[in-house]
């Protein structure tokens, strides 16, 4: 970091005006406000022949238009709801089987310089214990994440801050990988670094391609422009709607193949947000030929010095957050649907039936918690409260409990599986093939390394139960799958297809 450089200066440069109107020329962006709302508003009481006809378009793994979206939004009749519920499931299994993945999100700071009104870093709340953590102390954290509670994955969230700029980025990075903790059996390590960062430049996103991340995820947090205009400050970096907007369009074009898309959800309208995130997905597979790898859809919740989180008008109850669940499955269906500990058991379990295979377990949002052991939430030090703190063990059991096999592959990403190759892999239902090989082979890792007796011998039951419908329906992999699944049981590690 170059310290010469004040607070002022750099946020004065952090938007670059050319990478926005590269994109959007005309000041405009590609998401029109009116349209979307005459779509929600026109579309009501629609015929169940089309609603038919739009769920088989999502089985055959395609984007749904904005019109057929609000088609589906606006069904209210019960048996076509519990019909959508149900293609939404059999979408799910068609593309991801019966795969959950898990991981853990990592907060390396909450300092910020933006102001949001819902959000407990924002600068203005004198309340937040600030700190960023040290390499050093971001080392203790992995030595937990991957040492003993054995995750593959992290999500590690930035917030905005000079001091924590691209260079600070790279390097945490490169500390969380560079960690390896001996376990029982093996050795634990962090595979995939997926990032949950402000809006950055082709320049700085390149930095981060280089060092290896996984996907790269930038919230809009409401698509509509009125409401984000008022959440966000003006004077701010993050007021700037298109520079936040097009944050993926510049990943793409740095090499980042996969990207993460998402929405908070009680910000707005949740039936816009959905409109908001399914024209997001269809504009960059216009533009780049590549979806969004994960979208995500936290739910508003409350926050310390953030009246929004109490007051909005536009808080989704459950039963509008499972339906928004199921349009979304439906709506792009080859994404992967990331359900987070903001939510309780109950919800958790409830979407993950229709349609998300993704989260996280044995979470901790504070700065340093995971090495500190807190079991407590401290809202002097969190952005929000969490919902399910369970830990990674329980959820697992659970998961085996019902059929689920927790899979911590990551042989996709360093495969070359990503972007527009694993966009057609996930379309044409291949994928599902070699993630179901690799399932079997990172879940016998983590049970002998990590899994408690009671939670080992459930399972094992789920591992035997897809090795033999590996047998009956891929039986030219059997025999590898066998001779890995043997070396695996006998201590290597990393193996995989």
């Amino acid at each position: 970091m170059n310290k010469n450089r004040t607070e002022a200066d750099w946020i004065k440069n952090r938007i670059k005006i050319d990478q926005i109107e590269k994109y959007s020329p005309s000041g405009k962006d590609f998401i029109d406000d009116q349209k979307i709302l005459g779509l929600i508003s026109s579309m009501k009481d629609p015929d169940p022949s089309q609603v038919k006809d739009i769920l088989a378009k999502s089985l055959s793994i395609e984007t749904l238009s904005l019109e057929e979206t609000a088609i589906l939004i606006n069904v209210t009749d019960q048996e076509l709801l519990l019909r959508m519920q149900e293609v939404a499931g059999e979408v799910k299994k068609k593309v991801y089987d019966n795969r959950i993945v898990t991981f853990a999100p990592l907060y390396l700071n909450n300092i910020c310089v933006n102001n949001c009104l819902y959000c407990g870093f924002r600068k203005d709340n004198a309340q937040l214990k600030r700190k960023i953590l040290t390499q050093e102390e971001i080392v203790k954290e992995i030595e937990v994440l991957a040492g003993k509670i054995g995750h593959k994955r992290l999500i590690v969230v930035f917030g905005e801050a000079l001091p924590t700029d691209i260079n600070y980025m790279k390097e945490s990075i490169k500390t969380i990988y560079s960690v390896k903790v001996k376990t029982k059996n093996g050795v634990g390590q962090i595979r995939r670094v997926n990032v949950n960062a402000p809006a950055l430049s082709i320049e700085e996103l390149k930095v981060l391609q280089e060092v290896g991340i996984g996907t790269y995820q930038v919230f809009q947090e409401t698509y509509h422009h009125q409401t984000y205009d008022i959440l966000h400050p003006k004077g701010t970096i993050k007021n700037d709607y298109r520079w936040r907007l097009y944050s993926m369009h510049r990943a793409l074009e740095a090499g980042i193949d996969d990207v993460g898309l998402g929405a908070l959800f009680g910000l707005y309208d949740w039936r816009f947000e959905v409109m908001g995130l399914v024209a997001h997905s269809l504009e960059l597979e216009r533009v780049f030929n590549i979806g969004p790898h994960t979208i995500s859809f936290p739910r508003l919740e409350p926050a310390a010095s953030a009246e929004y989180t109490q007051n909005s008008k536009y808080k989704v109850s459950n039963q509008d957050f499972e339906k928004l669940v199921t349009v979304i499955r439906l709506a792009v269906p080859h994404a992967g649907m990331i359900i987070t500990a903001r939510e309780s058991a109950e919800i958790r379990r409830k979407v993950i039936s229709l349609g998300c295979t993704q989260t996280d377990a044995s979470t901790k949002i504070g700065v340093g918690d995971y090495s500190l052991n807190k079991s407590d939430q401290d809202k002097e030090k969190q952005q929000f409260l969490l919902g399910d703190t369970r830990s990674l063990d329980e959820l697992i059991r659970e998961f085996s409990e019902r059929g689920y096999i927790t899979s911590f592959c990551t042989a996709g990403y360093r495969c070359g599986r990503t972007g527009e190759c694993i966009l057609s892999l996930l379309k044409s239902g291949q994928e599902g093939k070699f993630c179901k090989l690799n399932a079997v082979l990172t879940f016998r890792e983590w049970l002998d390394d990590f899994a408690s007796p009671e939670t080992k011998k459930v399972g094992e039951q789920v591992i035997q139960r897809e090795i033999e419908e590996v047998k009956k329906t891929l039986p030219k992999a059997y025999d590898k799958l066998i001779e890995y699944y043997n070396r695996i049981k006998n201590g290597e590690r990393d193996l995989y297809f």
